[in-house]
Formats: C-alpha cells, structure tokens, sequence
C-alpha cells in the first residue's frame, strides 16, 4: 500500500486502552503489510479524551464522531464503545467507505445485528473489510489448541466445557454501571463474557452451536446509582436503580455435528478474578485452554500407551506457534495485551490483501444469535430452543 492506514478510534474506556496498546505496538513487533497511524481518539469528554490521546500517543482527539467518520484521510474505524452505540457508529462509518472493527458483542439485539452484517456484506463488494473484536482467538495457545483440533490431535470432538467466571458484582454495594442496564449494555455477563466463550467454542470446534438449553438470572437487584466518577466502576450514591440485566448465565448448547457444550458465564464466582476456562474432549485426546496460564495448553493422548497417559503440558511460546515469531525467545511470556496486537495484525493483513478477517460481522451476528436463544430458552423454562441461520464458522 502506498500510504500508511489513518485509524480513528470511537471510545477511550477501558477497552480503548486495550486497543490502543494493540496499535502502538503491532506495527512496531510485526512486519505488517501496510503502515499505521493512530490519527484520532473520540469521546464526549472534552479533556478525558484529549488526556486519552496524549497517554497513549493518538495524534489528535475529538468529540463528535459524525465529523470523524466524514473525513476523507481516515481508512479505519475502531469501535470501543458501549454496545448501544456499535450499530448506529459501525454502519455510518462503513457507508463512509471505512473499514470497520467493532468491539465484542457485535450489537445488542439481534436486530441490530443483522443490520451490521447486511451493511458489511455490501461494503466488501465496494473493498471494505469488517471484524469483531474477539481477541481471545487470537491469544496464540488458543489459535494453536484450534489448529491442533483440526489436524485431528484428539480426533471427533464429542463434548466441550467452556466457563468465564469473574466476581466484581459479587458486592451488593457496588454501583450501577452502565454495564447493569440493558438498555446500554444489551445483556449482563451473558453478553460481556458469554459471548467470547460462545466464538471460542466454535472457533476452536470449527462448528456452530445450533441450540441451547439455558438459565439467565440476577443475582443482585438493585444497586446504588452512580455518583461522580472515580477510576473504573465510579462512587456510589445514597439512591438505588434497577439492573436490568444477568449477573449469571448457565446453559447447554448443541455443536453443528451433535455434541454437547456446557456454558457458564458469570460475574458472581467469589474468588475469580478473570478465569476463562475452555475443554474440548475427542474421542482420541482432549485439550485444555485456561486464560490465568495462558502460554500454555494441556494436551491428553489417548492412543498413547497405557503407561504414559495423562495431561502433558504445551508450552505455547516457540517461534512455530501462532503470532509468536514476532515476539520473543521461547518461554519469555505473553500477556493479555498482546492478543490486540495480534487483531491489528490480521485487521491490517486482510485490509492489505484483500480478504476477509475473521471474525467477520456475519460470524459476529451468529454468535449474537446464540445469546438471543439463550435469553429465550430462559424465559421459557429452559426450553431447548434454536440459534435461527447460523454462518458458518472460520
């Protein structure tokens, strides 16, 4: 390409930091096919996104994202903001000729959704890519432990347990974020979390999960309301406000051929912090994925002899793992942060050549189906219930 990529990034919170950790350092490790520049950072807030912009090297803020998305010499759009905004900002900025990557879940509605991958799909007759933000995939034990699947390492898969287990709800003082309303966040942990452990099943499984059986519940009810804000969760007031969203997510689901998976998401695991937990057992072996040791893999052979069975260790930090030629001496460790680089690596790679990254806004809809059937199912007394026109997965 002749001329570096201008990225604009909608949003500054916490995701926003995370992302820009992924611009920074992206075209420094990694021999990307096209430069980048971090051109704008936006946010309502006058001088919180200009102290943004100077923290993390944007080379300029702003307020208004309309005016953003209009100008001719920016190429991408990255969308960090709650999920109430992603539908309305993602598809202005790819009828403006963008390319577009959107934070996790896709939308909050299915709706909205389909509206997102319609507006994706005819921007890339026009050249345009559009991905979801799922970095999880792209932590490199989590592309390898996929890759090791569809090589055959634990032959058919018969039964998958996937779990995002966190506690920062556990509290019932802890004040009403913007996280706890559905009309700004969509759903409770079974969006926020769910959702990355839904793409990681079919990521890894290179299946769809076509039906669930599941049980939606908040734990805590009513939360004091917001005061000004101070760090990441803010002051609570002496007034209280509904959440209107889970705490808690537990459910069953179908793979494409037939197996089983079991599903937790849940901000209510006094104790876990951030566990993101991922098995997959086949009829020839079983590989385990768990994010508090996320440089490695545990990888259990059963056509091995008797006498040498048993969970071996995967140490995911050589050069021949996936993304890690670009880092380190193996067994220097990665952390959570360089999973954003690697999403700007595969963003940039598919915008330079022409194709596709995954997950794109279609895969992005399936898995917001599933989280649809999910809410359904629970309000039918667990009724096994159909994830309707599911893509098909990367």
């Amino acid at each position: 390409m002749t001329r570096p990529l201008r990225v604009a990034m909608i949003g500054y919170g916490f995701m926003g930091s995370a992302h820009s950790v992924g611009w920074r350092q992206a075209p420094r490790m990694f021999d990307l096919p096209a430069g980048v520049e971090m051109a704008v950072i936006v946010g309502r807030n006058v001088g919180a996104v200009a102290e943004a912009a100077d923290t993390w090297g944007w080379a300029e803020s702003a307020t208004d994202w309309r005016e953003v998305i209009a100008r001719d010499d920016i190429d991408i759009v990255d969308v960090v903001t709650p999920g109430d905004s992603h539908a309305e900002i993602a598809i202005a900025a790819l009828e403006a000729g963008k390319h577009v990557l959107c934070e996790k879940p896709l939308a909050n509605s299915v709706a909205e959704a389909e509206a997102m991958a319609d507006a994706a799909a005819r921007a890339a007759e026009r050249g345009q890519v559009a991905m979801v933000g799922f970095t999880y995939r792209r932590v490199p034990a989590v592309t390898h432990l996929r890759d090791m699947i569809a090589q055959g390492a634990i032959g058919r898969v018969q039964q998958v347990r996937a779990a995002y287990r966190q506690d920062w709800l556990v509290d019932p003082e802890g004040p009403l974020t913007w996280r706890l309303t559905k009309e700004t966040a969509g759903s409770g942990a079974l969006g926020d979390i769910g959702a990355h452990i839904v793409d990681m099943t079919q990521f890894v499984t290179g299946q769809n999960v076509e039906a669930v059986s599941g049980t939606i519940e908040t734990i805590v009810k009513r939360r004091p309301l917001l005061g000004e804000r101070v760090g990441l969760l803010g002051t609570a007031t002496e007034e209280y406000g509904d959440v209107t969203v889970d705490d808690a997510a537990l459910f069953t689901g179908r793979l494409s051929d037939g197996a089983l998976v079991s599903f937790e998401a849940t901000r209510f695991a006094t104790g876990r912090k951030n566990a993101l937990t991922l098995e997959v057992s086949g009829d020839k072996g079983a590989l385990r994925f768990d994010l508090e040791d996320l440089n490695a893999l545990q990888y259990y052979d059963r056509t091995a002899p008797a006498d040498r069975q048993g969970f071996t260790k995967i140490l995911v930090t050589d050069a021949d793992h996936p993304y890690v030629s670009a880092w380190w001496p193996a067994g220097h460790m990665l952390g959570y942060e360089h999973g954003f680089s690697h999403q700007v690596v595969d963003l940039v790679t598919g915008i330079a050549t022409g194709t596709a990254p995954h997950p794109t806004f279609a895969e992005g809809l399936n898995v917001q189906r599933v989280l649809d059937a999910v809410e359904r199912s629970s309000a039918n007394d667990s009724a096994w219930t159909r994830a309707t026109a599911p893509v098909p997965a990367s």
